[in-house]
């Protein structure tokens, strides 16, 4: 059976009496494999660099890194989200992987994280996400006894939002109530009074309604609420025809977008 190895480096020499070799390394810049290709030694030597590589070292904050994002603290998360952690886990591991473990313990390392964070001071959302993932990795360690405190603790942001631009007055909700159709009155109403994610308020059934409560289980965390409807969203819901979701979709079957949900 023939075996595909990816990432082989090969490079030719002339030797000193004309002939030409090729030396065969298992990436580039990696370690030389001697075997014959095409031998079964060939294939042992080429995995064995790999799995080296997939190695930490031991005594440093790479094997916590591994540690981590093979426990259920990272597996168990969504898919996006471990996705989105992953970008951030490997700025960490070109930084600090080769750091040793003992060296967390120094008071002196929260400053060398926070200089790190703040070299993307310039987009200072992505620094408050490497901070958080960096938090979150040093959390697991402590939680598990391998360091003994949490150096990233109480970090701050850098990131400020500005959404006073984006909150409806009372004037804009009666404005758009006055001249809304009857399937966005329940929809920008329902959002006012619940807070619920835009997501998980268009999945809502009428079935979910029970005067004077409506029921749901969040999205995100699979948390199941029971939230008191007020006065102004009960007297809706209860002149409100019961067809098809709790929130229709507009005429063109697309859910409205997210500006009918802003409070």
């Amino acid at each position: 059976m023939r075996v595909v190895l990816k990432g082989i480096h090969k490079v030719k020499r002339r030797l000193a009496n004309g002939e030409t070799k090729v030396h065969c390394y298992a990436w580039r810049g990696g370690p030389a494999i001697h075997a014959q290709p095409g031998a079964p030694d060939f294939v042992r030597e080429y995995h064995d660099a790999h799995a080296s590589l997939r190695q930490p070292r031991a005594g440093t904050f790479m094997t916590i890194v591994a540690q981590y994002k093979a426990a259920p603290e990272f597996t168990g998360l969504a898919a996006s989200t471990r996705r989105a952690y992953l970008a951030y886990i490997k700025l960490i591991e070109d930084e600090f992987g080769d750091l040793p473990v003992a060296a967390l313990a120094d008071r002196r390392v929260r400053g060398e994280f926070k200089a790190w964070r703040d070299l993307f001071a310039e987009t200072p959302r992505k620094a408050d996400y490497a901070w958080t993932t960096l938090a979150r990795i040093m959390s697991f360690a402590k939680d598990r006894g391998i360091i003994a405190t949490n150096p990233c603790e109480r970090g701050g942001r850098l990131y400020v939002a500005d959404r006073r631009d984006k909150i409806w007055t009372e004037q804009d909700i009666a404005a758009v109530l006055a001249i809304a159709f009857s399937e966005i009155q329940p929809a920008l109403v329902l959002a006012l009074w619940s807070g619920q994610r835009q997501g998980d308020l268009l999945r809502l059934p009428w079935s979910a309604y029970e005067n004077p409560y409506i029921r749901l289980r969040q999205s995100k965390g699979g948390r199941r609420v029971a939230m008191p409807a007020g006065a102004p969203l009960r007297t809706l819901l209860d002149i409100t025809e019961r067809r098809g979701p709790l929130i229709l979709t507009n005429t063109l079957g697309r859910p409205w977008t997210s500006d009918g949900f802003r409070t």
